[in-house]
């Protein structure tokens, strides 16, 4: 899809089709043309309502407010009415409080991650026939903004939204199509197209001398073998130092605690972490953004087999800890554990997983929040602040001394499960605060994204399937970042 800026009145500019949003109930503003024509068709200006007037060539779409998120699902709704027509291009102003870029970014992000679609399977591909959008800087109160931070913005939306596109693409990608061989050769095919981009693999070889224990014991049963992705992005004079650890796990059965059948569907999802944090890194190094980033996968296969690792086995992580094996399923905490220790000896200033890694996340805050955990309140409100612009969804989870004990084996150094059954999310996160030095537990953030990562209906501007959880926010968080040293406060508003 093409985006044109114009810095002309968007009633002057020729498009096949006008989106136009209705900001408030008694649509008032000036591009609200069929006013009767909306009465008669009974639109009510209610939340998230959508109509389209064939007559005039124009889709109207509600936005509950001029908040950026708001602004997405409007637009995202507006194309999903007219997905089917045979219109080649639509025009769309712009819709904004105090500073336009933010608006300007939010409605390209809402057209393409409306649009996404994931066809790789069909026999019949169904594509949109619009192939332009053209965005107006006009105002809907008339005013005409400077094309050039309109530009910008927009530019940056396409990187961060298809980043996020790109991300789905490899969580819907099934388990066959996505080893975790297969992933680390994607990991590697980005790094030779992207300027400034590294990437590492380590084969199960360099896996055994590092002594990650916890990795290869995972992935022990399975025929596709275990590989340790790092891609780096190292700029110079860079600012700060941040690493993203994900999980990638490209398939998971259970292990010997076998999932029932029902369970396994959508498997392919545990990869998530893994995707997303590939894909932060990407935009990243797009936005040429100042910091030096670093991202660590765990890639494998969690199988069963006369060599898989066994409940009751005991195994030795990375950083000299024990573990005690009680559930083959719960191995994600496991790979996470040796990759998060190797991430540190990169020193980071902040350290950052990310994880489709308890059911019980998902009990706790609903299909389409990620949890965000750690021991820091203020690391954590600043990453809320970020998540809340891009759209994302995510609560905070507080860690307490009493679920701690509810880690403790009789046999080893720490139980990969808790005692109890609840406090799922939390256990598996003070599990792997046990593998966070002291120097760095300020400076971590565990995500838990099994909510939103992959959800089987759509839901506001998400498609059935992945959503590319995780993306958005941590970009956004390293954008805000820059904003602040660099105390550029009209963007972070």
């Amino acid at each position: 899809m093409n985006f044109e800026i114009l810095d002309i009145e968007l009633d002057k500019i020729e498009a096949d089709c006008k989106i136009t949003l209705v900001i408030d109930k008694n649509m008032t503003h000036r591009w609200i043309s069929d006013t009767d024509l909306l009465t008669k068709v009974g639109f009510k200006a209610q939340s998230e309502e959508v109509v389209y007037l064939a007559s005039s060539d124009t889709v109207y779409a509600v936005a509950d407010s001029l908040e950026s998120d708001d602004i997405r699902l409007a637009v995202s709704n507006a194309l999903q009415a007219i997905k089917k027509s045979d219109y080649k291009s639509v025009k769309v102003g712009l819709y904004t409080k105090n500073c336009p870029p933010i608006n300007a970014r939010a409605i390209a992000e809402g057209i393409l991650l409306g649009t996404y679609s994931f066809d790789k399977y069909k026999s019949k591909k169904e594509r949109s026939s619009i192939q332009t959008v053209k965005i107006s800087t006009e105002d809907y109160n008339g005013k005409i903004y400077n094309i050039d931070s309109t530009k910008k913005a927009i530019d940056e939306a396409l990187i961060i939204a298809d980043a996020t596109n790109s991300a789905k693409d490899i969580v819907n990608t099934t388990p066959f199509d996505m080893t975790p061989e297969k992933l680390a050769n994607y990991a590697k095919s980005l790094a030779n197209e992207i300027d400034g981009l590294d990437c590492f693999i380590g084969d199960e070889k360099f896996l055994k001398k590092e002594n990650m224990g916890a990795f290869l014991a995972v992935a022990k049963a399975s025929s596709e073998k275990p590989r340790l992705i790092h891609l780096s992005y190292k700029p110079k004079n860079a600012k700060k130092r941040f690493v993203f650890v994900g999980k990638g796990l490209t398939y998971d059965s259970g292990g010997l605690s076998l999932k029932p059948s029902e369970h396994m569907v959508t498997m392919k999802s545990d990869k998530s972490g893994a995707s997303a944090a590939i894909h932060i890194i990407k935009a990243a190094a797009l936005l040429e953004l100042p910091f030096e980033v670093h991202s660590i996968i765990g890639a494998a296969e969690n199988m069963i087999g006369g060599d898989a690792y066994k409940p009751d086995d005991v195994l030795w992580a990375r950083n000299g800890k024990t573990i005690e094996v009680r559930n083959t399923d719960a191995e994600g905490r496991l790979v996470l554990a040796d990759c998060l220790d190797f991430a540190q000896d990169l020193k980071p200033d902040y350290l950052v997983d990310l994880a489709t890694l308890t059911g019980a996340c998902v009990v706790a805050l609903g299909e389409y929040t990620s949890g965000v955990m750690g021991h820091d309140s203020g690391l954590k409100h600043s990453f809320l602040k970020s998540a809340k612009k891009s759209g994302e969804l995510a609560g905070t989870l507080q860690f307490n001394r009493y679920l701690k004990k509810l880690l403790k084996s009789s046999v080893a150094d720490i139980s990969n499960i808790s005692t109890s059954r609840y406090g799922g999310a939390l256990t598996a996160g003070l599990f792997l605060d046990n593998f966070i030095r002291d120097e760095y537990k300020d400076r971590w953030l565990h995500l838990d994204i099994a909510g939103p990562a992959y959800v089987e209906k759509d839901w506001g501007y998400n498609q059935t399937g992945a959503s590319g959880a995780g993306v958005r926010m941590c970009v956004y968080w390293l954008k805000d970042f820059y904003y602040q040293m660099n105390n550029v406060h009209k963007e972070v508003k």
